[in-house]
């Protein structure tokens, strides 16, 4: 048992740093192609497709005879190793180059960079089944443990990941880490397999019968795996769009959902690795009632995460309602192993058939990321779905019963009862879903929304006063009028005070649309591209009288993109002004627009003396990136102003532009009106406010030079794609 403990350290460690270079790796390459749904798509399939392959490579592997099957376990984990140790550089050159490429283009070199490491990764799993089928003569013991201990790797990773390595060592750094581990278990692999070299392999059984035990046939057994990955790639799709909801889109929430998803997966593996040594191996006969109970709780429990995150969220946080994840995933996990050793005899050729049913879990799980995340989450929303998936689970349970599934039929049937009144009482029980997450957020609180928009990019929620949620976060409101400021719209009618022309304008981001609808209707502007990557706000825009008419402006050209993709796609297009109204600095994937690697690519497509615009968030860290990137800036409230050219704002302009400025044809100021002159007045003083002898004063009310800010802000770091900002933490 020592001994075997030694493998299974090694398949923890394994299990740990693949984990560390998914999340990294993915990272860095949505900052190339973009976070949008096509390029996350792309990325995630290839994914799955090079663990797939490198497990039908492992498991042929395993069947040469004579192979000495811990040393090219550990010669994998040293090459995996070494590609680890030059990717992020190697990703960086191939995609400057593929960058502004089509979908199919960016496809095909995502699939090219990751298929030598993932082939790698998939080949483990089968070439270690093999090696340990052959010494305990049984399947679902040896794939379950070896299932279990790298899933808790993985899990471990998520974590450390979430509350380490990212926020202290950032992308590089964390790399780093995975490196260090590959060495060690590659050479420790080989290092234990010339230890073992002179002991004899235990000879395989003399034929498949030693332990018949097959009670579901391959092709069966083979859909089974499928579907099941589909069923459990397709939740955890739908948990994260809950779990960022409630979380207000933290970047750390996914490595913790996921380390929850992968722990219970592992504990899962583990209980299936018991019961197959205990009661199993003996009595084959008990899998198929065994599978049909873990199929149908599964579902149940699954379904219900939704629902109860909800209602616990609030009270708890959604960390601790991560347990829910837990113990829905803990019976998908033992789907698996318990598959496997119901289609798989203990004979020679175990490792190249446990590599098959993995793959079929893997297409399966492709599937279940592609069909929902990408093409359902367009028509049907979280409840259907999850309604849907638990009529699956249902489905699957019920033809395992109609096969002559005995054990515990009771239960399962119990079960089926219980999925089928859970699926009919589905719209009630996913009722104001999001407005009950919204609950997490301190000082909201929403009986029910008066939009809820699900696309496959995100979740729109706006209340009844017209405040937009995207994805959980503040997102402004629908609201043009600087008198009544809702939305602190004059930060945009403050450029006005710029004598700069401004005929060619970028909008990265439309949200409500009541940014842009100001900028359209600024008599010298003479076109807005408007970059946005959710198409769920053209939705609602036309329903809203303030910004209705923005759509149908012939200045204005949307486009539904991730906007740095889009800038490296289209290096030709220039402008005099670009602003982005990003809604809080430490939101995931926020670093992609405020790194100084961004500022660097907007740069190139600004106009002499043009200037980009956007929201810190109050982020120390963004507002020193911006004035460090560029020589001048100036702050307006929490925006800040950067360009190559002095900025230099004039009163007596702004005065004169608001006075003139109309909407759809309608004054913004009414002159008659005192509430309207004193809040025009008050706009037009805070210009006043970049010349105070102290910029840290008021910080709220006054303007500030980029000179006093570099001041102020001596000592704060700046934020670049690799450091990833204030992000995880």
């Amino acid at each position: 048992m020592f001994r075997r403990s030694r493998y299974y350290t090694l398949f923890f460690l394994s299990g740990f740093a693949a984990l560390l270079y998914q999340i990294v790796w993915q990272r860095a390459l949505f900052t190339f192609y973009g976070v949008n749904i096509e390029s996350v798509t792309v990325i995630v399939t290839a994914f799955m497709i090079g663990l797939g392959f490198g497990s039908l490579a492992g498991g042929r592997l395993s069947t040469i005879r004579g192979l000495p099957l811990l040393g090219v376990f550990g010669a994998i984990e040293c090459g995996i190793g070494l590609f680890g140790f030059f990717s992020l550089t190697l990703f960086a050159r191939v995609a400057s180059w593929t960058a502004a490429s089509s979908t199919v283009v960016v496809g095909s070199t995502t699939l090219g960079l990751l298929l030598a490491p993932t082939l790698l990764m998939g080949a483990t799993l089968p070439l270690l089944a093999a090696h340990f089928v052959r010494e305990t003569d049984n399947v679902g013991e040896s794939v379950g443990i070896l299932y279990c201990v790298n899933t808790c790797g993985s899990a471990l990773a998520c974590v450390a990941a979430a509350v380490f390595l990212m926020r202290e060592l950032g992308e590089a750094g964390t790399v780093r880490v995975a490196v260090a581990v590959n060495a060690l278990v590659g050479l420790s692999g080989l290092l234990l397999q010339r230890a073992e070299r002179s002991t004899p392999v235990p000879p395989p059984p003399a034929a498949p019968s030693a332990r018949s035990g097959v009670v579901i046939s391959f092709p069966i057994g083979f859909a089974l795996a499928a579907i099941l990955g589909f069923i459990a790639l397709a939740y955890e799709i739908i948990w994260y769009r809950l779990f960022a909801f409630a979380s207000i889109d933290a970047a750390p929430s996914f490595a913790w959902l996921l380390g929850a998803y992968l722990f219970g997966i592992a504990l899962g593996s583990l209980g299936i690795r018991d019961f197959a040594r205990q009661k199993l191996h003996a009595r084959p006969g008990l899998a198929p009632g065994l599978l049909a109970n873990l199929v149908v709780w599964a579902g149940v429990t699954s379904f219900l995460v939704g629902p109860l995150l909800a209602r616990t969220v609030h009270a708890f946080g959604y960390h601790r309602a991560l347990a829910l994840v837990v113990l829905a995933t803990a019976l998908l996990g033992g789907s698996f192993p318990l598959l496997a050793h119901s289609m798989i005899a203990s004979a020679d050729d175990a490792g190249e058939k446990v590599s098959y049913v993995y793959i079929a879990n893997i297409v399966g799980s492709a599937g279940g990321s592609f069909v929902v995340g990408y093409i359902l989450m367009d028509w049907l929303s979280v409840q259907a779905l999850s309604a849907c998936l638990l009529i699956a689970s249902i489905g699957v349970a019920a033809y395992l019963l109609s096969r002559g599934a005995t054990y515990r039929r009771r239960s399962a049937i119990a079960g089926l009862v219980v999925a089928a009144a859970l699926a009919a009482r589905s719209p009630v029980l996913y009722d104001n879903l999001y407005a009950r997450l919204l609950a997490m957020q301190a000082g909201i609180r929403v009986d029910a929304f008066r939009h809820v928009v699900e696309t496959r990019s995100g979740v729109i929620t706006v209340t009844d006063g017209g405040a937009i949620f995207g994805g959980g976060v503040y997102d402004g409101r629908f609201n043009t009028d600087p008198v009544n400021d809702t939305n602190g719209i004059y930060r945009v009618y403050a450029l006005s005070a710029i004598p700069r022309p401004a005929a060619e304008v970028l909008v990265v981001g439309l949200a409500s649309g009541s940014w842009a609808q100001v900028l359209a209707n600024r008599p010298d502007v003479a076109h807005v591209t408007i970059v946005e990557i959710n198409p769920g706000y053209l939705k609602l825009i036309p329903q809203y009288p303030q910004v209705g008419s923005l759509l149908a402006n012939p200045k204005v050209t949307v486009v539904v993109d991730d906007g740095r993709r889009w800038l490296l796609r289209h290096p030709e297009r220039k402008f005099d002004l670009s602003v982005m109204n990003v809604s809080v600095h430490g939101r995931v994937h926020s670093t992609h627009v405020l790194s100084v690697e961004f500022l660097e690519l907007v740069r190139q497509h600004l106009n002499p003396g043009g200037i980009h615009f956007f929201n810190t968030t109050w982020s120390p860290e963004s507002l020193h990136t911006g004035v460090t990137t560029f020589k001048y800036g100036l702050r307006i409230f929490n925006f800040l102003a950067v360009s190559d050219t002095p900025i230099l704002p004039d009163a007596h302009l702004l005065e004169e532009r608001l006075h003139a400025f109309t909407i759809d044809g309608r004054p913004v100021f009414d002159e008659r009106s005192e509430v309207h002159r004193k809040a025009l007045e008050k706009i037009v003083a805070m210009v006043h406010s970049a010349d105070a002898t102290d910029g840290s004063d008021r910080l709220n009310e006054s303007w500030e030079t980029g000179e006093r800010l570099r001041q102020r802000l001596a000592g704060v770091g700046v934020i670049t794609d690799d450091n990833m900002g204030s992000e995880w933490r």
